[in-house]
């Protein structure tokens, strides 16, 4: 029960599936293995729609075999290519999430972020402040009333603490008439990483 108890990620997926429902829009920051992306598939079914960023070809190349091999309908974007049309399956883009608002035509109901480096890839591509910062922000505006807002930070690698301390003071800052915040750490495992969830009031 323990192990359970402080896998980080799975109460991300749970604070989502809370909220997320069969035919809505979802939004994936950060596609690293396809994880999150395909969890994000599940909870809106085969009607609904998810669009995930990465930067990295061979991430979203990975992502696109994982999907496919769970029966997702995927479509592979580049950088640049504007507004997504609203259709169901998965829309896979390599740009930065901090684009977030140049893709979406409608508000996500959910939106998914594990800050950090992709794992078993280059350590020293990481996310970083100032886009991720840039990205929160549109994330809070884009985002559907009632929709949460879930974002796993990564404080072990060089520069993760200091982007943890920034999104949290973020997600400290939020307007409590308009967003619930809530923060999920392991309080005796300071190299844990921990969760930040925010839910749009209107």
């Amino acid at each position: 029960m323990s192990r359970v108890l402080i896998r980080i990620v799975n109460w991300a997926h749970e604070f989502l599936a809370d909220k997320i429902k069969e035919g809505q829009l979802a939004v994936d920051l950060t596609v690293g293995k396809g994880y999150d992306t395909l969890m994000l598939h599940r909870l809106v079914g085969e009607t609904g729609q998810v669009v995930a960023f990465d930067i990295q070809s061979a991430a979203l190349e990975g992502a696109r075999r994982h999907l496919l091999e769970h029966g997702a309908v995927v479509r592979m974007w580049q950088a640049g290519a504007g507004k997504l049309p609203a259709a169901a399956g998965v829309d896979l883009i390599q740009a930065g999430h901090e684009s977030l608002a140049d893709y979406l035509s409608q508000a996500p109901q959910g939106i998914v972020a594990n800050l950090g480096y992709l794992p078993g890839g280059d350590p020293q591509i990481i996310t970083r402040p100032d886009s991720t910062l840039k990205a929160l922000r549109q994330a809070c505006h884009l985002l559907a009333p009632g929709g949460r807002l879930a974002v796993v930070i990564y404080t072990g690698h060089p520069g993760g603490a200091e982007e943890g301390r920034l999104v949290d003071e973020f997600f400290a800052a939020l307007p409590a008439a308009d967003f619930q915040v809530l923060q999920l750490k392991v309080s005796n495992r300071s190299e844990a990483p921990f969760l930040l969830v925010a839910e749009k009031r209107t």
